[in-house]
This record gives structure tokens, C-alpha cells and sequence, in this order.
């Protein structure tokens, strides 16, 4: 076949969707080099698509790289990659035969002020990263809503000067994903991609975090698809799906029931990759094969027939598909720049996520889930939404009980014991 114009990353999932194989990924990263290459060898060995993943550790996500530094020298145990402590001539020999078109790796970092990082990937040849100036600053950081959208400017102009057919994944469907409404996450993933590309990254993902109900995410993905048809021209976009992104089941049987749903439902979806959590997840910081484990897993069920049609998902498209576009216009009418729309957006209550302690966010808008197990908006607050869309309009707010009940809903469902 003929490959598209993008990179390692595109062109392995144009030729996956070619094949009708759903690409999984793991969340993993580790400290040591040696640790971090066996890791990435032993996710390509596996038997199905795979993309590798390189999670940074948290000093290199604020910009600490001293103390990853004073990590690596003393071998103390870190929850990442410290991708810019570590030599570039180290890392690159750990990717050496590792990396390439029929392994890409994707660098995933949680950074609000990713300059240096790109840097570092530009540097080393790595085309795929992820994030975004919303995703990476309003759940992640107190940084200024303004400063993060101006580090994400230079960013990706870094990245697209340097770099041939980079990559973004945005990060914008997770944001707070287990209890924001999946109008707002289609919302802000499409703005974070429309942005990426209005500075010179063409090739994008938009992204999407299972939620608490299997219908509502199957219309919720159709509509992300349809919207993005409109909104991005060209081929060079893909969706991925996030395993629940909140509190994660305790027991083995609960992890594997929810892992597997995730995989039925971005296959089910017509999705292109997944983002594959593990049965540890509750518990450690996953091993190697407790990713492969899960990949797998996730893999043999993206494999399988596809599932019966969901009539109940119908209602939901047609719902979020109205909420999100009307979210969408608003937001592109404000200003030419989308990150001026997006810093005038949040500071008139235009977008608010909910349960977000971010000073730039408004904080008036909240969620319930109803009695189907679906995400609803509880109240909109200054949404451009219509008032039907909220339960309440000024009503009281969520109690602590009821937003507790809200964050082990889909724990409490998964551990129930099997019959």
C-alpha cells in the first residue's frame, strides 16, 4: 500500500485502519534506561498493533530536572521517563532498534509548558507526543490559563519546524473524563486539535475517556466522529479511547469486566487505538506484564465480531452532538486566534469544567449521573447550552456524599461479585 504523507506514528495507524485492527497502548514509563528499553521491546514483541509509550515522570512535568537528576545519580525509584535529565546520546541509543515505522513510541508528559520538552523530542527524532494548552494546564497545574496557551504556541512551532509530520494527541476528551459531560470533552478536544493545526501541526488524535455508560459513550464517539469530519479537513486524524479515566476497580474480575469494555466500545466505535489500563491500576504502578497483560486482553476483544447495534446510544448522539457543536461555535466565534478564544471562553463562563479547582475556571457548572448511569449536566452555570440541559439552574449544589457516590460509581458496579 501507499503510505500518507505523516510520520512513523500516522503511518502506522493508516495502515492498522487499513486492516480493520484496533492499536493498543500502555501507560508506562520507568526511570532507568535499561528498565525503559525492555519495556518498549516487550510491548513490540507482542502479537498485535502496538504503539509504545514513553510516560514522563513527574519533576520533568514541571520542569524540576534537578531533582530527576539527583533520582537517576542516587537509583531511587521514579513514576517516569526523566527524558531531558538523561543524556541525549543515552537515549538515543536506548531507542536504537526500537523505534521506527513499525514501532512508533508516543511521549506522553502532563506538562503545561512542554518547550523543553519538544525540544528534546525534536531532538532525538520522536514524532508523536501529546497534551494540550487546556488538558495540560487546567487539571495539572495552577499555571495562567493565558501562560499555557502561549507555551503551547511556541511548542508547537517548535515541533513543527523541527520535525517531519509531527504529532499531537489531544488530551482535551480526559479532562476530568469520569464526571464531565462527553459534550464538553468532544468539545475541547476538537478546540485543542483545531489549535494544534492553526500552528503547524497537522497530524492529530482527538481523544475520549469511557464514561459511566456504554450507550452514552457509543453516541457520544459518533458524534466526536461526525464533528470531526466537519471540522478537521483531511485524513491525517484519528480517535483514541481512554480506559476509565476515574477510580478503578479493586478486584481482578472488576478490572478485567472494565478493561474489556473499554476495548468493546472503541471497537464498537468504529476508534482507530486504545488506551489500556491494567488490573494493578488500583493498587501499584503497573509492571511490564501487567501491561502486557492488559494489551492482550484489550487486543483478542478489539479483535472479536463487532457487538450487537446499541438503539439507546441513538437519543445520546443526538443530544451530545447538539451540545457539543453548540460549545464549539461559541467558542470559534470569539476570536480568529483560538487561544484567544479559548482565554476568553473560560473567562466568561463560555466553557467550565466541572469539579475543576483552577483558578481560571469558573466553577458553576456541575454533573449528575441519572438513574441510566449516564453523565448529565446537573448545572450549566454560564454554558452556552440551553437550560433544559441542566437538572437545576441555581439549585443547591452537589453534597460531598453524593459527589463520593459519583466518583465509585463505576467501581462499586464493576466489583460486584460475579453469578
Amino acid at each position: 500500500m501507499t503510505f500518507p504523507s505523516g510520520g512513523y506514528f500516522q503511518r502506522f495507524i493508516e495502515c492498522a485502519r487499513v486492516r480493520g485492527e484496533l492499536v493498543v497502548q500502555p501507560r508506562m514509563g520507568f526511570g532507568a534506561l535499561a528498565q525503559m528499553r525492555a519495556g518498549l521491546q516487550s510491548v513490540a514483541a507482542l502479537p498485535c498493533a502496538t504503539i509504545g509509550t514513553i510516560t514522563l515522570d513527574s519533576y520533568t512535568r514541571v520542569g524540576d530536572y534537578q531533582s530527576a537528576l539527583r533520582c537517576l545519580n542516587s537509583a531511587s525509584p521514579m513514576n517516569g521517563f526523566p527524558i531531558i535529565s538523561h543524556p541525549i546520546e543515552a537515549v538515543r541509543e536506548m531507542l536504537d532498534g526500537v523505534y521506527g515505522v513499525e514501532f512508533p513510541i508516543q511521549i506522553r508528559h502532563g506538562t503545561a509548558e512542554p518547550q523543553n520538552v519538544f525540544q528534546r523530542l525534536a531532538a532525538l527524532g520522536l514524532d508523536a507526543t501529546e497534551g494540550g494548552p487546556v488538558s495540560y494546564c487546567m487539571p495539572y497545574s495552577r499555571l495562567p490559563l493565558a501562560t499555557a496557551v502561549s507555551a503551547w504556541v511556541q511548542s508547537c512551532q517548535l515541533l513543527a519546524d523541527a520535525t517531519l509530520h509531527p504529532h499531537i494527541e489531544s488530551f482535551g476528551g480526559c479532562l476530568l473524563g469520569q464526571l464531565c459531560p462527553p459534550s464538553m470533552l468532544i468539545a475541547m478536544t476538537l478546540l485543542e486539535a483545531l489549535f494544534f493545526r492553526q500552528h503547524g501541526v497537522r497530524g492529530v488524535s482527538l481523544s475520549y475517556a469511557q464514561g459511566t455508560s456504554m450507550a452514552q459513550d457509543l453516541g457520544a464517539l459518533k458524534a466526536l466522529r461526525e464533528l470531526a469530519a466537519h471540522y478537521l479537513d483531511g485524513d491525517h486524524w484519528h480517535v483514541v479511547v481512554y480506559a476509565y479515566m476515574g477510580v478503578f476497580p479493586t478486584t481482578s474480575h472488576g478490572a478485567r469486566r472494565l478493561i474489556c469494555d473499554s476495548a468493546r466500545l472503541a471497537h464498537a466505535a468504529g476508534c482507530e487505538r486504545l488506551i489500556v489500563k491494567t488490573i494493578a491500576e488500583s493498587r501499584q504502578i503497573p509492571s511490564v506484564q501487567d501491561n502486557l497483560e492488559a494489551l492482550r486482553m484489550a487486543a483478542e476483544v478489539g479483535a472479536a465480531g463487532l457487538p450487537a447495534p446499541c438503539p439507546a446510544s441513538t437519543a445520546y448522539y443526538q443530544e451530545i452532538f447538539f451540545e457539543a457543536q453548540q460549545l464549539m461555535t461559541t467558542v470559534l466565534d470569539l476570536h480568529a486566534d483560538i487561544g484567544v478564544a479559548l482565554i476568553q471562553a473560560f473567562a466568561r463562563g463560555l466553557l467550565d469544567i466541572p469539579y475543576c479547582l483552577h483558578p481560571d475556571n469558573a466553577g458553576r457548572a456541575t454533573t449528575r449521573i441519572d438513574d441510566q448511569g449516564a453523565l448529565r449536566w446537573g448545572n450549566v452555570g454560564g454554558l452556552p447550552l440551553p437550560r433544559s440541559s441542566g437538572w437545576s439552574l441555581d439549585g443547591p449544589g452537589i453534597s460531598s456524599s453524593e459527589l463520593f457516590q459519583m466518583l465509585h460509581y463505576t467501581v462499586s458496579r464493576y466489583d460486584q461479585p460475579l453469578h
